[in-house]
């Protein structure tokens, strides 16, 4: 397992997976203030509210971000709605619980926010890891 590092403002937590990052920096983007790559812890938690931390947080392509509050014992017990969505030139987003099912049988159960590969360079497919960039995709 890769790296794993969580900031808490006492309220939340946000989780950050950095093997799952593919660095679209959505969330430098939307919440500059609380994201700050080039910095040392680069999420600053108590740069904004909660709320919106969580909004932020729920708009990672990869799922390297998620957050739980910390009064919520049973994370895994939280489902969400299933939606797609098509970004510009990256990859296909799936938003809530499903079992992905690989070629070989083995499955996995993934919460929260799932990138799949819609350039075919990744070499995690079916998932994205970022490879759409540095191959120019366009779609």
């Amino acid at each position: 397992m890769g790296k794993i590092k969580e900031y808490s403002n006492g309220e939340t937590t946000v989780v950050w997976e950095a093997e799952k990052c593919i660095h679209s920096a959505i969330c430098v983007k939307g919440l500059g203030d609380v994201f700050k790559p080039k910095e040392r812890p680069w999420i600053k938690i108590d740069a904004s509210d909660t709320e919106a931390i969580i909004n932020q947080v729920k708009q990672c392509p990869s799922g390297a971000l998620s957050y739980y509050m910390n009064d919520e014992k049973d994370q895994s017990s939280q489902t969400l709605e299933t939606k797609v969505e098509v970004l510009e030139n990256g990859p296909l987003l799936v938003y809530g619980t499903l079992n992905v099912v690989a070629k070989d049988g083995t499955s996995e159960t993934k919460n929260k926010t799932t990138a799949f590969c819609r350039c075919g360079q990744s070499s995690n497919k079916p998932y994205c890891d970022g490879a759409h960039i540095k191959a120019e995709f366009k779609g």
